[in-house]
Formats: structure tokens, C-alpha cells, sequence
């Protein structure tokens, strides 16, 4: 393990921990393009997907834990600290610290490079499965549901129009590392990114409380087994009129018992599985390349 001078870092006032302390805050990870990824599940996935790890801070227990993450993360050429709990306490901003954190670089795509794929995709009759977040603001939300899509087996996931920032630390955090095993489309405008999604072979479906269709029902079946993108809504006023009318159909989740509805992440999880599901019944064993 490589130490600065003086070994472990205790100081918040060190030059390197005041950096990383700024990418708490979009408009400083928007300058230096790069975001914190705390914990040994996010800093392994990071790793694992050959993501730019610009230096490793670690705690002394952690590095004990962990030791093949801080060596991984050394032989990458990342300079790896080793900090006290109470730098680790304020670089992680959490209330019990994991004792690892990697400060990473952007690794969102454009939305035509998305879209190049699931061209591609589709010209091998691989449907593509893929989330649009309209307006999502909760990060813990945001970061949920991207973990879902990668558990879904989805394709990419496009944070579009004023959608949180997918580098914000609580979503980070909730994708549990996913956000490094799929494809993500940040900053796009909504118009722009249903219509690329559309251009590029999928049918665009709104989650709606009140669609006419109903997810439950048989004659939707063809067109989830289908290639497809779905459009998920702000957590306080869902999908307004204008953003209803950008889909090809709004589709409603069947509520059997009395809750009035279900959470954003619980809509897009049962959305997702459904798609999942009736792709790999019609002879689709996997979507991604």
C-alpha cells in the first residue's frame, strides 16, 4: 500500500481529502467529471468494470478486510491512502462508514452510443430493455431503481430532463454497484431520449397508475416480450399529461389489495420483471452483450 508522506491521514484539512470532500457536491464533481464510490461492493464493481479508480482511501480495519480490493486498486496504478475513521467519517458521509472509498471518473455514455447498441441488438433479435427516469429527484429512489434494471437483466438506464444527478453519493450508494454493470445516459432531455429509444427499434411504455392498459393483462404480453423502454415518473406527481403523450401506451400496475399505490422503486421492479419475464418466455435467454 502506498501512504503520502507521514502515513495515515488524519487531518481534514489535507489537500487530497478537501478534494474528495467537494465531490459531495455536483457543481465540483461536474469539474473534475469524477464522483466518490464508497464500500467494498461499489469499489470492487468499479474494479471489475475497468471504470478509472484515481485514488483508493482506506481505513486501517478496512484494509485489513480488504486487502485484495486495496492491492487490485495499487496494481491499477491508483494511489491508495490510508486514512483515520474520522477522514473516512467525512469522505463517506454516512453513519457507519465501510472504511474504503475510491474516487472514480464519469463512466455515463451518450445517449447515441446507447442507442448504436440496441441498434445492434436488435438487428441480432436480442430485444433491448431499457429505463427512462423523467424528473426523478429522490436519489435513494434513482440509485434503487437502477440496481433493479441490472437485476432485471435491463440494458441502460437514461436519467433524463431534471432527474437526479446519477453520481449523487445516496444514489450511488442505493445502485449498490450497479451503477458500474449497465449502460447510463445522464442529462438527457426527455424528448430527445424517447425519441433516440423509439428511433432505435423500442416501443416507449409509461408506468401510470391510471393507464388503460393493465400489466396483468394477456393481450399486453406480445408487446412486453417485445424490445422496449420504460418511462418511470417523479415520486410526488408521477407522469404528467405531456410526458403521457411522448409514450406509445401507459400501462398501470394492478393494485389486488387496498394500498392506494406502490413506491417508485416498487412500480419499476414489477415493470421490469414483467418485460424480463415475457423476453425470455418468447426465446430470449439474455439482453446484454
Amino acid at each position: 500500500m502506498t501512504h503520502p508522506a507521514g502515513g495515515e491521514i488524519t487531518s481534514l484539512r489535507s489537500p487530497r481529502v478537501k478534494a474528495a470532500r467537494q465531490l459531495a457536491k455536483r457543481a465540483f464533481r461536474q469539474r473534475a467529471r469524477s464522483f466518490l464510490a464508497e464500500g467494498p461492493q461499489s469499489v470492487g464493481a468499479a474494479l471489475e468494470s475497468g471504470a478509472e479508480i484515481t485514488e483508493l482511501f482506506v481505513t486501517a480495519p478496512a484494509a485489513s478486510r480488504h486487502g485484495g480490493l486495496v492491492a487490485a486498486a495499487a496494481r491499477r496504478g491508483a494511489p491508495v491512502h490510508q486514512v483515520s475513521g474520522e477522514v473516512m467519517a467525512e469522505l463517506a458521509q454516512t453513519v457507519t462508514p465501510q472504511g474504503l472509498l475510491a474516487v472514480c471518473r464519469f463512466i455515463d455514455i451518450p445517449l447515441n452510443q446507447l442507442t448504436s447498441q440496441l441498434t445492434s441488438q436488435l438487428a441480432a433479435a436480442r430485444p433491448g430493455l431499457v429505463v427512462i427516469l423523467a424528473n426523478v429527484r429522490d436519489p435513494g429512489n434513482a440509485g434503487t431503481v437502477l440496481r433493479t434494471a441490472d437485476a432485471a437483466g435491463a440494458d441502460g438506464v437514461v436519467f433524463a430532463g431534471a432527474s437526479v444527478d446519477p453520481y449523487n453519493g445516496k444514489c450511488v450508494r442505493a445502485a449498490a454497484g450497479s451503477l458500474f454493470h449497465l449502460p447510463v445516459v445522464a442529462g438527457a432531455p426527455l424528448d430527445a431520449a424517447v425519441s433516440a429509444l423509439r428511433g432505435a427499434g423500442l416501443a416507449i411504455l409509461a408506468a401510470d397508475g391510471g393507464g388503460p392498459a393493465r400489466l396483468d393483462d394477456p393481450a399486453l404480453a406480445a408487446r412486453l416480450a417485445g424490445p422496449a423502454a420504460w418511462l418511470f415518473g417523479n415520486e410526488a406527481w408521477g407522469l404528467p399529461a405531456d410526458l403521457l403523450a411522448l409514450a406509445d401506451e401507459a400501462v398501470a400496475v394492478p393494485i389486488y389489495g387496498l394500498a392506494e399505490s406502490l413506491n417508485l422503486a416498487a412500480a419499476a421492479a414489477v415493470c421490469l420483471y414483467a418485460s424480463a419475464r415475457e423476453q425470455r418466455l418468447a426465446g430470449v435467454t439474455g439482453q446484454r452483450g
